[in-house]
This record gives C-alpha cells, structure tokens and sequence, in this order.
C-alpha cells in the first residue's frame, strides 16, 4: 500500500482512502456498490499494478469511514448522492490527480455516471460491471416486481414491515429505530430478500454474510437512498448521458441479472455513443468469470491512454 489515510470531507465526515500500485501510473478509481457496502480489499486484483496507480474509497458512512451508518446517532442528512460526488472530488484533489479512470458496478455503476455526468472533464474512462441508475423504475422492480419470481421470499419480506404499501420507505424507517433489536430483524430481512433474489446465481448469501455493524450500516444507507431514489430526477442519468461524449466507456451486464434488468444497460449504451455494451449471456448480478474476463480486458486496454 502507497498510501492510506482518512479525509475530512465536512459536515463532520471522514472517509477512509487508500491507494496501491505505482505512484507514476494512470490514476484509476474503484466506486464501491451498495450503496453503503464498503470498498473490496480486493478490488485493485483487477488492475496492473505496475500500470495503475489505483485508488479506493469507502462512502460515507459505511466500512472504516465515519461515523457509521450503524450508529443511529449518525446524521444521514449529509449523506446523500450529492455529497458523495463532492467527496469523491475532494478526493481527486487530495490525492492531485487530474483525470481518472472510473470503475465499479451496481450502485457504485449510478455513482460513477453521477460523478461523470458532474465532472466529464475529470474523468479518462469508465468501466461498469452491472449497469443501475437507480431509476425509481428501478428500485420499484428490485424491491416490488421481480416478487412475482420469488412469490415466498417477498412474501416474507413484506411481512417485515407488516405490509407496508411503500416497502423501501417502512424499512427505511425501522432502520431509523432507536432499538437496535428493530433495527437488526429489519436489516436480516432487507439481506434476506437480496439474497433471495440472487439465489439463482448459485453464489451463496452475500447479503446474509455481513454481518453486525456492517450488515446494519448497509441496510440504514441502502433503504435511506432508495426510499429517496437517490435525490437523482427519474431517467437523469440516461437523459444526461451526453455530458459523457468523448468518454471511453465499457459496460458489461448478465442478460440474467434478475436485481438489475439488462434494459438499463441497453438504454444507457443507446444515449451514450463513446460506450460499448457487453451482454454476458449466463451471468447474472454477480458476473463470474467472463464478465471478469471482460473488465480486465477494457482495464488492460485503458491501461497505457
């Protein structure tokens, strides 16, 4: 490791960075998912070492930043997409990088636009391993429409919150519960149904595995920007996606993502020519090994521009 720190970035939020590889090589930054999931220990694996100078971040709240989400005194007020686009500039100059390249998928794929469609002239290119934009279109199939598929599991899932009308919002309420027992059955039953959904993807319980103040952190941010559809107008990102010409991009989506229907992907690659779409025809939400195959082969071609 280059270089590890903590970086106040206001409102009394200090995120957590550290960056790895060669110092002189192309700037490169990971954008973890969730939202609220932490930054993988293993992530800068994609990357060559000797190429990039690879950083990682964990967003407000979540993994070693702080406070943490888990903490219900912590103030989500000052977290939300907005204040992470301004961390991830503060960042950026931190660190004194010009321009970088952008990689990460699911939330941190919505994140990544965000930023991208902020600052286009900060970033060098963009490669997204499962395409969100955190439509609310989105969010009502994650949490609603795929059900249909899972008629038992949601059933349960509904049952967590007593069949609330808006899911997302009565979760995201329990999380808010000063009683950390509410808190904690509603993030098992939040993880329950991700892992429901992804069960055909034969990867085991992602979800179900955090656990204690992680799990907790990652539910509370997960409902808190869902339930507020990411404080991003509905289609902005796709209907934005102008502000990315020039930008090498390379999405890669499983046609049989069941969290993230592959029409996202598709409508994005439509709006934004500089970007190329790879369907992997049996990956699901978690890839596997040829979306793997193909982030590192964009990662090794992005390598020396």
């Amino acid at each position: 490791m280059d270089e590890e720190g903590m970086l106040d970035v206001g409102d009394g939020n200090r995120i957590h960075y550290e960056v790895v590889g060669n110092p002189a090589g192309k700037p490169a930054l990971v954008v973890h998912g969730g939202p609220g999931s932490g930054s993988s220990p293993t992530a800068h694996r994609l990357f060559d070492p000797e190429k990039y100078r690879i950083v990682l971040f964990d967003q407000r709240g979540c993994g070693r930043s702080l406070p943490h989400a888990s903490d219900p005194a912590t103030d989500m007020s000052v977290n939300t997409t907005a204040h992470l686009i301004a961390d991830m500039e503060r960042l950026r100059e931190h660190l004194g990088v010009e321009r970088w390249l952008l990689y990460g998928g699911s939330w941190g794929s919505t994140l990544i636009l965000a930023y991208a469609e902020t600052y286009p002239e900060r970033v060098s290119e963009i490669v997204i391993a499962a395409v969100t934009t955190t439509r609310r279109s989105e969010t009502a199939w994650l949490y609603e429409g795929v059900g249909r598929f899972f008629p038992e599991a949601h059933e349960r899932f509904r049952e967590g919150v007593d069949g609330a009308a808006d899911l997302v919002a009565a979760y995201a309420r329990r999380m808010e519960d000063p009683d950390r027992s509410v808190r904690e059955k509603a993030a098992a039953d939040w993880c329950a149904w991700e892992d429901a959904v992804l069960s055909m993807e034969g990867m085991g319980t992602p979800y179900t595995d955090r656990v204690d103040d992680a799990r907790l952190a990652f539910v509370r941010i997960c409902a808190h920007y869902f339930a507020h559809g990411a404080w991003l107008e509905e289609s902005a990102l796709i209907r934005d996606a102008h502000r990315l010409a020039g930008i090498p991009g390379v999405l890669i989506h499983g046609r049989l993502d069941m969290g993230g229907p592959l029409t996202t992907a598709w409508e994005l690659s439509r709006a934004w020519p500089d970007a190329e779409l790879h369907v992997v025809e049996a990956a699901g939400h978690l890839g596997g090994g040829e979306t793997r195959a193909l982030v590192l082969s964009a990662l090794a071609r992005f390598a020396n521009g």
